[in-house]
């Protein structure tokens, strides 16, 4: 437990300011939250679209996004296989960089780590791109729009998070690397976000087109609220924030972890765990 708290940092580090330590908790319990639940995804990723290449099944990739493969678009299906699996990899190192107790005791296994956590978030992104650039989604101008940016902030923040580290400005170099694992976890949540709107709320605002109302949003939810949910945080966390700021934050964060616990665990159950253990039977 030591270790993980050098995530967000020691209590005995807060200087007394007010609500800092309760923020710092409930940064913890998100963490571990996102930990449990990405180490399942990625590892479902990983095993779903590579055991698709291993079982010449490239067409089981289309069915959380139609469209993904089609045999007459060679490229695309090479960029958008590029961003599967550098997405599984960021995935699974991503928590590990979050580890306070690696970054100080192993420093360069944490350097280590984080260029090909870099590479890998680059690859992602560009690859994702490369898809939209040689094919364009099934989803149209605005899921164009919406994933096209959600690859390029990618890319600007592995360059950012690079660029600070190799500097030496440890402060920056962290903020630009949260919010490089916010947009890397948006795979993650943009199905979970569609598997708790299709179990309340069933077909309203989905097409099969992903060009309803709801498929619209989407283009942008899966990543934006993750940005502002590791902003709440950078800045509350700061000397400078007040009392308030850091209350908010606090509360903000805590309702991130029980809306993940949930989804983690019916997600899990129905999905994840009996896909990876089909993969592992075969």
């Amino acid at each position: 437990m030591d270790a993980l708290r050098g995530t967000v940092e020691r209590p005995q580090r807060d200087g007394g300011l007010p609500g800092l330590v309760a923020l710092r908790r409930a940064a913890l319990a998100l963490v571990l939250t996102v930990w449990v639940s990405i180490g399942l995804f990625g590892v479902y990723i990983l095993a779903h679209y590579a055991g698709a290449i291993g079982d010449r099944d490239l067409p089981a990739w289309n069915a959380v996004l139609p469209r993904l493969y089609e045999r007459d678009t060679p490229a695309a299906t090479a960029a958008i296989g590029l961003h599967f699996f550098a997405g599984g990899v960021i995935l699974l190192l991503g928590g590990v960089q979050l580890i306070g107790s690696l970054r100080s005791r192993y420093p360069v296994v944490h350097r280590s780590l984080g260029r090909v956590y870099v590479g890998a978030s680059l690859l992602a992104g560009l690859g994702g791109l490369g898809f939209i650039v040689a094919k364009g989604t099934v989803g149209g101008t605005v899921m164009d729009v919406g994933f096209g940016l959600y690859g390029v902030l990618m890319v600007v923040c592995a360059v950012q998070a690079y660029r600070h580290a190799r500097a030496r400005r440890v402060a920056p170099h962290r903020a630009w690397a949260l919010r490089l694992f916010a947009l890397a976890v948006g795979s993650w949540l943009y199905r979970m976000d569609y598997g708790f709107w299709l179990l309340l709320f069933g077909e309203a605002g989905h097409t099969e087109d992903f060009r309803g109302a709801f498929d619209r949003v989407m283009c942008f939810f899966f990543y934006v609220p993750n940005l502002l949910v590791v902003e709440a945080f950078v800045r509350g966390r700061r000397p400078t924030g007040s009392a308030v700021s850091r209350r908010v934050a606090t509360g903000v964060l805590l309702a991130a972890t029980g809306f993940l616990l949930v989804g983690t665990y019916f997600f899990a159950v129905e999905l994840w765990l009996p896909a990876i253990a089909d993969r592992l039977g075969d």
